[in-house]
């Protein structure tokens, strides 16, 4: 063993310091509703419980504070990942984050969107068996039955892809049809994905909550289900897993060392991994 720790930090038998991580900005969304931020406050708790040594901080979009903009300003000139506690890419990721970033004097790379990705699979199953999806499913109810993947929206078609992704992993999973459904600004509604699926036969169907914390829009969503609604993703184990692959796949690629943020050409996207890297 070659390095022990000090009060100070950990150092190297020969007294050279092993260099600071960058810090882990986890850059939420913001909501009205006071159990969104308890929800992400207690998912930091045990990103921090995991990694004891990484500084982690929150910033938020709006709504909320602190602002990403006032976090980045607490950092200076220090190095950070921001890793968005969003489930897809989409105007937020493309856009706000990189050019909130690129205006501060942190060096700083802001990483993939959590979705999608194996790990918001295993969140969503555990959801739905929460909510009572059978576990050992016989064929007859096997075809009577799907799951309709509610997510927000947006206007961004990359957002769609990603959100379809997740919904492909999710019934390759389950072994049933997973429709992708949101509540605002894309098509198809909730109700319409409900409706083609009652139509094709399927009448025992779920609705999957894909998102991060619970809110306006996941009640609304829920409440449209005609059998289970499962609960958002929330602090499951696996998500807080997540947070911390986005932040070491960013922080892997800093080379030497991060650079400072600049926002991309319109139209681009704010971070290097491929629409379905995992």
């Amino acid at each position: 063993m070659n390095r022990i720790s000090s009060q100070t930090g950990l150092v190297s038998l020969d007294d050279r310091r092993r260099p600071q991580p960058p810090a882990l900005v986890v850059v939420a969304h913001g909501s009205r509703d006071p159990r969104t931020l308890k929800t992400v406050h207690e998912l930091l708790d045990q990103v921090r419980e995991q990694r004891p040594d990484l500084p982690v901080h929150l910033g938020h979009i709006e709504l909320n504070e602190p602002r990403l903009p006032d976090t980045l300003a607490k950092l200076g000139d220090a190095e950070a990942v921001l890793v968005p506690l969003l489930l897809s890419r989409g105007y937020h990721v493309k856009r706000d984050i990189p050019e909130m970033a690129a205006a501060s004097p942190a060096r700083t790379r802001v990483a993939a969107p959590l979705g999608p990705h194996p790990l918001l699979v295993d969140t969503l199953h555990a959801r739905l068996a929460e909510a009572g999806w059978p576990t050992d499913m016989d064929e007859e109810t096997r075809r009577e039955s799907a799951v309709v993947l509610a997510a927000a929206g947006s206007r961004d078609p990359d957002s769609a892809v990603d959100t379809r992704r997740t919904a492909h992993l999710l019934s390759d999973r389950l072994g049933v049809p997973v429709v992708p459904a949101y509540a605002s600004a894309a098509t198809p509604t909730v109700d319409t994905a409900i409706r083609a699926l009652t139509a094709r036969g399927r009448h025992r169907i779920a609705v999957a909550s894909y998102f991060t914390a619970p809110g306006l829009f996941a009640r609304q969503c829920a409440q449209k289900a005609p059998w289970i609604a499962a609960a958002p993703l929330g602090t499951h184990p696996a998500m807080a897993d997540l947070i911390l692959h986005r932040y070491d796949q960013a922080a892997d690629r800093r080379g030497a060392g991060l650079c400072r943020s600049a926002a991309p050409p319109r139209g681009a996207t704010s971070h290097e991994l491929p629409a379905l890297a995992v």
